[in-house]
């Protein structure tokens, strides 16, 4: 059965930011977001569990993505990118958006946990 709502994730390493010390490896995410269902939802929230390769974790709640609450119309999708910045060069993360439907109901949509990594540093 198909997923009433689907999320692909693609991550990348963008390169060491900072200077000497205060060097962070980062990482951009590139969401498609697809409503397979039959209709119009829209993205209220996200949350973020975002794990370094040393097991330190960081929550991020938040309101919508990159400043926007996006409608997704029945059948259609909504794709965006981000970046975050990690100490060490090997990370994951995942989470949810709380959206709500045309009806009113509000629900989570899952998002599966994603490797963040130097290209080979995971084989």
């Amino acid at each position: 059965m198909k997923k009433l709502i689907s999320i692909t994730v693609n991550s990348e390493f963008l390169g060491r930011k900072g200077r000497a010390k205060e060097r962070v490896f980062a990482f951009a995410y590139h969401i498609k977001i697809t409503n397979n269902s039959r209709q119009s939802i829209q993205l209220l929230s996200r949350y973020w569990l975002i794990t370094d390769g040393n097991n330190s974790t960081h929550e991020i709640h938040g309101s919508g993505v990159l400043g926007q609450q996006p409608y997704i119309a029945a059948g259609e999708s909504f794709e965006y990118s981000s970046n975050v910045m990690l100490p060490t060069p090997v990370g994951s993360m995942q989470g949810h958006y709380q959206m709500i439907s045309q009806s009113g109901d509000y629900f989570d949509a899952p998002i599966r946990v994603f490797p963040l990594a130097l290209p080979m540093a995971v084989h």
